[in-house]
């Protein structure tokens, strides 16, 4: 095989035992790579109803057939997958950096964790050998200080590292994956299924060329979107980075502040990209295979956060900051820093964050419940703190550290009405009051809310379509755009690369075909973008979600927008979530409950899953 390392690795942490299986080919073209093959080798390898906390909740790691070649951003990425025991759907989330790369040269496209670890360990993969070896000493350690511990130990700078910190270790609903130092698979709590296992660890040596189906037609192509990448598509990132969001986003009052509580900031000036960009970005640097560079590393110079650094996105500066009322930079790059250290989703700790200094504001907490803290809106220090003791699961932190959905039950009262998530999965930085695009691709996610499965915001805010207005036709917006963004997860590429993807499918089919050698259509790959979102609604219909779960947060749907400005007296009605989830089905070819028909999955070669919706509502 080509572009493919043909290999899949299993490892049982129960026994310690591995074994190595052939790539399904079939799977290899049906579901391209990286979220795609992990979420069906996991259907393949978990029973349904799994606890995600099971030692039987396999963890898949998956690289894609472009990971590990020179492609500009192509060669570095990985994904997870499982059981997210946030949405108890779905959970998948990417990473880049260098980590995919060498585990490409390791010789696999996915490795399949089951079980559970009598005492902490970590995976060591060096090339043919694989070990399990002892974590016990590296149990407590944050990720980047993991990362430094086994390079010394194996005695070889250049392994990649990919772990948890103490929130996976303390099974925190919010914790991730992170390698690279800074470099996180965020979303859907990952981390803690991977300390559930009680794997510290996974690290990566590999030493084999990766080779392409048709080499000099791959350089003369590779030689192309080099020159696109310092184009016009990647400006944005390559100088001040989604932190540019700020400002727009403000300017249209689709920015959510202080938790949904307004949806402009007045101090957005103070935490723009520009004075970000100005007063604390020390070095811009790239992932393995990357032309454009975007991570903007940050520096804090004085205060009392001196000597703080951190990468920073719009995302978490969002939630770090105007979610929680916050003007402080120095004050937010420390949050930043504290969510890698504990290993945290930090977009889910600003969120939970301002989740409970909006408690707090409505005496639904209490500053002694809270250990002391001042949590209003606009306190920098309260939003530090409370970070501090999500990651640490320390007094309010014990209750804050599953997140938004199970914090709020906890504490009752109504706090459900707060509580900004779908599906488990906290809210990013979109309100979805005033983005009706947007508010449809995050209520139909198969992850939970986010913005990174579908990319609807952009329809919106670019003005392309009325952003007040629900009506026939944004399902299908939503549907073809859900269908690239998994091919781009699949392939893995990263998404800041999307705009020099000038005919979107047809260069991709061909950047596929290339690399692969098997000859793929633009309709092929667009049929494959679809398979993949289908094989995600049957992984989240066999566990239990349905129609119901595709919704959107109370405060979305009956509390107006206040704010004086252009998105003033906007969200979302019942009435109109169930026109644009209508529009969706329908233009993916599902029943009005959201099931796959059989003769959709037919149509799509999927006949084998046909046993989870036979029996469900018009199925």
């Amino acid at each position: 095989m080509f572009g493919y390392a043909g290999r899949v690795l299993h490892v049982d942490l129960t026994s310690g035992k591995t074994h190595v299986e052939p790539l399904n080919e079939d799977y290899a073209k049906k579901y391209i790579g990286g979220i795609g093959l992990g979420i069906r080798l996991w259907l393949d390898y978990s029973k349904p109803g799994v606890d995600p906390f099971s030692p039987e909740n396999p963890l898949i790691l998956a690289t894609g057939p472009i990971s590990g070649t020179m492609w500009p951003t192509g060669g570095n990425g990985h994904a997870f997958v499982s059981k997210s025991p946030q949405s108890y759907g779905v959970g998948e989330a990417k990473a880049h950096g260098s980590f995919g790369t060498e585990m490409k040269r390791a010789g696999y496209d996915a490795v399949i964790l089951k079980g559970k670890a009598e005492k902490p360990v970590y995976l060591w993969i060096d090339d043919d050998t694989v070990q399990v070896l002892d974590a016990s000493h590296l149990w407590g350690k944050s990720p980047a200080e993991t990362e430094d511990a086994i390079r010394e130990e194996l005695g070889d700078y250049y392994i990649r590292v990919a772990s948890i910190g103490v929130a996976g270790e303390k099974l925190s609903r919010l914790a991730c994956i992170i390698n690279d130092k800074t470099r996180a698979a965020g979303r859907t709590g990952l981390g803690a299924v991977m300390g559930s296992k009680n794997l510290k660890a996974i690290a990566m040596r590999g030493t084999r060329d990766i080779v392409v189906a048709k080499p000099d037609e791959f350089m003369e192509y590779l030689k192309e979107f080099h020159e696109r990448m310092k184009g016009p598509a990647t400006q944005k990132y390559r100088t001040l980075g989604t932190p540019e969001n700020v400002l727009v986003h403000n300017s249209l009052s689709c920015m959510p502040t202080r938790n949904y509580n307004n949806s402009s900031f007045e101090g957005a000036e103070k935490v723009s990209g520009e004075v970000l960009n100005d007063k604390y970005v020390a070095k811009i640097i790239g992932c393995s295979s990357c032309a454009m560079r975007c991570e903007h590393m940050c520096v804090v110079a004085e205060g009392p956060h001196k000597n703080t650094m951190t990468r920073m996105e719009y995302e978490t500066l969002w939630a770090l900051g105007p979610y929680c009322g916050v003007d402080r930079l120095d004050a937010i790059i420390k949050g930043m820093e504290l969510s890698n250290y504990y290993g945290m989703d930090a977009i889910s700790a600003g969120v939970t964050a301002g989740f409970a200094m909006d408690c707090y504001e409505r005496g639904l907490l209490t500053q002694a419940q809270l250990g002391g803290i001042d949590a209003k809106f606009g306190n920098a220090d309260a939003m530090v703190q409370l970070v501090d003791k999500i990651g640490k699961r320390e007094g309010i932190g014990e209750i804050l550290a599953d997140g938004v959905k199970v914090a709020a039950q906890k504490i009752g009262n109504g706090a459900e009405k707060l509580a900004q998530h779908i599906k488990g999965v906290e809210v990013t930085g979109y309100d979805l009051r005033c983005l009706k695009t947007a508010a449809l691709g995050f209520a139909v996610s198969f992850r939970g809310a986010d913005h990174n499965r579908h990319g609807a915001y952009a329809f919106d805010v670019k003005g392309k379509v009325n952003r007040l207005k629900a009506e026939k036709g944004r399902g299908k917006l939503v549907k073809d755009m859900e269908d690239v963004y998994t091919l781009i997860d699949s392939f893995i590429v990263c998404k800041f690369s999307r705009g020099t993807y000038y005919k979107e499918l047809p260069d991709m089919a061909k950047l596929y075909s290339l690399v692969t050698g098997y000859e793929m259509t633009p309709e092929e790959l667009r049929q494959a973008g679809e398979r993949i979102n289908n094989v995600a609604r049957l992984f989240n219909i066999r566990e239990g979600l349905t129609r119901k779960d595709d919704t959107l947060p109370w405060k979305v749907m009956h509390e107006p927008i206040p704010d004086e400005g252009p998105s003033k007296g906007a969200m979302v009605t019942q009435e109109e979530l169930d026109l644009l989830l209508d529009d969706y089905y329908e233009s993916r070819g599902w029943t009005r409950e959201g099931v796959p028909t059989l003769e959709k999955l037919k149509e799509l070669g999927m006949e084998e899953l046909a046993g989870i919706v036979e029996g469900k509502p018009e199925a």
